[in-house]
């Protein structure tokens, strides 16, 4: 009964409130003060005065002042912050399910910011981002609301409408994502950004409350970023199934490279002169006890966010020197192994030391280890730790391969610089070769270039015997790919390395003809 009643007193000051504070409230006031002198003088003046706020303050028109100063930037802007937002989402999700209606929620990041700030300074990158956050008003109608959720991140919620399928948020996502990557002027430079949108409709939310479905678009904006750069992705269950397993990943990547589950799998190399075997990277592979084979894309994100990087190479570096050591034992020559140094390893001052170490306790050569670096790696690396920790490499005698090249933007100076022994050529430069002129071009281009250089070349991506075929015509030194040997485990490569062996002594010599 006490319930009852309070909610009749609250029902009764939001009216009351309503009435004072409203528009008539302020046309009638000043006839009431007036009605009141002609009436009762000055002391009916006065009554009216005094009682005056004290209803208004009885009906609750002071309640929300210390919110006014707040809700009046954002409204200002056109931009909710990130509380106001939240709240805002989740009024629209509670009223949008009332009545029966549709509506969505969006999560959009600008990328590629990191870059604007390293070539123009902290002032384009703020440029960029308040002119996002106009375009983003401009294109949305004036009933959806917009927030601030990070730096580069804001979040949008369309106000209910009746009539919103899968199709219309999609155009509206692309929408969105053309207006924010139409190119910003910094001092008379174009600079173009890009921009990836997650987003989630109200009836595929999982969970019926607004802070569910917010993060449900964030879910989704991040299965967009894992695509790459520009893209697009509606939310789904199985986004949120994926986004649990990356955390179980992350909980269990550790125990996995001190217990074993994470070791190199090996992909041959082999020369287009001779076809003998020139080497093998090694490529990380966890075989888990439950979910089987894990692809290196699922758990290598997971290895870097939890900053163990370093433990994997260490890991990788003492199974590649061990299999070497073995393939040696048997008698089979494999002149190197090639393992992969991201920019974290690079720059810790103890490397040289750390590989001198592990050549040593294998009694290996330093030529015998190929340190494969990214081309991106090289291209941004100024005169710092990693660029001492690649000289001293190649000082040692290790091999230094430029990997993916083609996609960094390397300078020829750089390839000196580092002394890099060998250029990887990016698979994407190599795919459908010998269908491609345009393809064909750009190999002979980069050939010539490492010729003049006196750079070795291995082209990776090899499928086909044609695409091999015209990678050995142009003067390609070696080729790598899944049309030469697929990655395998150590156990298994000694078979397919006989195997090998075996079709090389059944080809047929070619003789010069004279007669002994």
């Amino acid at each position: 009964m006490s319930g009852f009643k309070n909610k009749a007193i609250n029902r009764l000051r939001k009216q009351l409130a309503t009435v004072m504070t409203g528009p008539l409230a302020l046309a009638f006031l000043p006839a009431v003060s007036l009605a009141s002198f002609w009436l009762g003088g000055e002391t009916a003046l006065l009554a009216v005065s005094a009682i005056l706020p004290v209803a208004y303050f009885i009906a609750g028109g002071f309640d929300d002042i210390g919110a006014l100063p707040a809700q009046t930037a954002d409204l200002s802007a056109g931009i909710l912050s990130r509380g106001n937002f939240e709240a805002t989402t989740n009024h629209i999700y509670d009223s949008t399910r009332e009545k029966g209606w549709f509506s969505a929620t969006y999560c959009l990041e600008i990328e590629e910011l990191a870059q604007i700030i390293d070539r123009f300074g902290q002032s384009a990158a703020d440029t960029v981002i308040r002119q996002t956050g106009e375009r983003l008003i401009a294109v949305l109608r004036k009933e959806d609301k917009i927030g601030k959720l990070g730096d580069t991140r804001y979040g949008i919620c369309l106000a209910a409408v009746r009539h919103l399928d899968l199709e219309l948020c999609i155009q509206l996502a692309g929408r969105l994502q053309a207006t924010v990557e139409e190119p910003v002027s910094i001092d008379g430079t174009a600079v173009y950004v890009s921009a990836s949108v997650g987003f989630c409709q109200h009836a595929r939310s999982p969970a019926q409350d607004g802070a569910a479905w917010l993060d449900a678009a964030a879910i989704a904006l991040r299965a967009a970023q894992h695509r790459g750069p520009s893209s697009i992705r509606a939310f789904s269950y199985q986004m949120k199934r994926e986004a649990k397993s990356r955390a179980e990943l992350r909980e269990e990547v550790a125990a996995a490279l001190d217990g074993g589950q994470i070791q190199p799998w090996f992909q041959p190399q082999i020369s287009t002169d001779t076809g003998h075997i020139t080497g093998f990277e090694a490529l990380a592979r966890w075989s888990h006890p439950e979910r089987g084979l894990i692809s290196p894309g699922e758990f290598l994100p997971a290895i870097e966010s939890c900053g163990l990087l370093e433990r994997l190479a260490e890991v990788m570096m003492y199974h590649s020197f061990a299999a070497l050591k073995a393939w040696d034992a048997s008698g089979v020559d494999v002149p190197q192994i090639g393992v992969n140094f991201a920019g974290s390893e690079l720059s810790n001052p103890k490397l040289l030391d750390k590989i001198k170490w592990e050549l040593d306790r294998f009694d290996l050569t330093p030529d015998r280890l190929a340190v494969e670096v990214l081309e991106t790696v090289v291209a941004s690396a100024p005169d710092d730790m990693i660029t001492r920790n690649i000289n001293a490499l190649g000082a040692l005698g290790c091999r230094i391969d430029l990997d993916d090249f083609g996609t960094g933007h390397a300078s020829l100076a750089s390839i000196r610089r580092f002394s890099v022994s060998r250029i990887k050529i990016d698979r994407s430069f190599v795919m459908k070769a010998d269908r491609d002129p345009e393809q064909q071009r750009m190999i002979s281009a980069i050939l010539t270039m490492a010729e003049r250089l006196g750079v070795e070349t291995l082209a990776e991506g090899v499928e086909s015997v044609g695409e091999h075929v015209l990678l050995a015509q142009l003067g390609c030194d070696h080729v790598q790919g899944f049309g030469i040997g697929r990655p395998m485990p150590f156990e298994q490569s000694l078979d397919w390395i006989a195997r090998h062996n075996a079709k090389l002594e059944d080809v047929p010599r070619i003789m010069d003809g004279r007669r002994k």
